[in-house]
């Protein structure tokens, strides 16, 4: 089943809450997005880099030596690119997406990072309501506790940049600001994105324009459905159609979408498809859908940054939420840190350690897919007999489990588990 809606627009709730809870998007695939440029450079390089330039920002101002671009091929060691999008943009509809009012908060803020080897990689989303300390930005002075998404308005991106690198200690060069409407020139650039429910999923609080102009309430049946365009956009905003109701559902969600996505992007059927690729650079180097930082606007650092990304197995493409709880009494309705767990998952990611994720990993209102495999490797053979360990080595190839973090790989196919009363 294909289904194809204009954007959606919230039946109740204004700007601030709404959009902003799509999805997380993406740091991977901002990032696979951004490097399919490689297939379109004989065609119209120069004018791609043109328009790119035109509408990237600097987020190291203090950094004015000029650095030689990568050759063309993977890119040396790793990397990390910070995907940011924020409530208040002014270049978005509000009729569709609710009346602008008050300062612009980055609501969407997801952090990727690909090892030196090439390996691995781990998209980390903080949410929204992050209660941490914030590093002194071009317009304010430092603070000991505030939600992440007060950054943007501090200093725009760069302070974004400033603030999460201020958290995680990682070294970010790249980054990446988005509209809501990128999300669903993305979904349609490829051609849909399937979906599993293990139920029917309702939302009276999400609608979007029939054909006939008509708004329709989300109402999507149980099973795998290929969504395109505003009817994507409503299923990430759905808080009310699955789970137990709320945020931590969504971007459970919103997690099975991003999966889902990064599946058919390194699939043949986008990686093979030049009007795909084509469809997909100029949705990157439209301004009204992404502002890159300068130190992506180079066609021959996204061509590097490509294979780098496109040999990474699915397996090992993690998709994580920052550790935090809801529960601390001095910041009622915000989420605080769980120290211990966000030090131990960025003391891998900064180690580049491979590592699974904990028994209790599933994220809320997410389940593993009924008919997908529990294992994606082959099975054994049973009459064979199996290989004896090896004792000087027994736990060498076994990476560490992490425990605390909920989340999933980009293998996993999981369902989103409907909201009852």
């Amino acid at each position: 089943m294909k289904t194809t809606a204009s954007p959606v627009r919230h039946a109740r709730m204004p700007l601030r809450g709404a959009w902003v809870r799509i999805v997380r998007l993406v740091a991977i695939v901002a990032a696979v997005a951004l490097v399919s440029v490689g297939g379109i450079t004989a065609v119209s390089a120069w004018t791609f880099t043109s328009k790119l330039e035109a509408n990237s920002v600097e987020i190291h101002p203090e950094e004015t030596a000029e650095q030689a671009p990568p050759a063309i091929g993977a890119l040396e060691g790793g990397f990390n690119v910070l995907v940011v999008a924020a409530d208040n943009d002014a270049s978005q509809s509000q009729d569709l997406y609710g009346e602008r009012d008050g300062a612009t908060l980055n609501d969407v803020n997801m952090l990727l990072h690909v090892s030196q080897d090439h390996k691995t990689a781990v998209a980390v989303s903080f949410p929204r309501d992050l209660v941490i300390a914030h590093p002194e930005c071009e317009k304010g002075d430092a603070m000991r506790a505030a939600p992440i998404n007060e950054a943007w308005g501090r200093g725009g991106l760069a302070c974004v940049v400033a603030t999460v690198t201020n958290l995680t200690g990682l070294d970010i060069r790249y980054a990446v600001s988005m509209t809501f409407d990128a999300v669903i020139a993305l979904t349609d650039a490829i051609g849909g994105v399937p979906i599993c429910l293990t139920g029917r999923v309702t939302d009276d609080q999400v609608v979007y324009p029939d054909g006939n102009g008509e708004l329709q309430h989300l109402d999507l049946p149980a099973g795998i459905t290929e969504v395109q365009g505003g009817l994507a956009a409503g299923f990430l905003r759905s808080r009310h159609g699955v789970g137990d109701g709320g945020d931590l559902s969504r971007i459970s969600s919103q997690q099975q979408y991003l999966s889902s996505l990064v599946r058919k992007l390194k699939s043949n059927d986008t990686l093979g498809d030049f009007g795909k690729l084509y469809s997909l650079a100029n949705v990157v180097a439209e301004p009204k859908y992404f502002t890159l930082s300068s130190s992506l606007t180079k066609v021959d650092t996204m061509i590097s940054m490509a294979q780098a990304l496109r040999t990474i197995d699915l397996n090992n493409i993690t998709f994580v939420q920052y550790p935090g709880t809801t529960n601390d009494p001095d910041f009622p309705g915000k989420v605080v840190p769980t120290q211990d767990a966000a030090d131990s998952l960025f003391a891998l990611i900064k180690a580049d350690q491979p590592f699974t994720l904990g028994a209790d990993s599933q994220p809320i209102g997410s389940t593993i897919e009924p008919t997908a495999p529990a294992d994606p490797a082959a099975p054994a053979d049973p009459a064979a007999p199996a290989a004896p360990a090896d004792p000087a080595t027994p736990d060498a190839a076994a990476p560490p489990v992490l425990d605390g973090v909920t989340g999933s790989t980009a293998q996993q196919e999981t369902c989103a588990v409907p909201f009852e009363d």
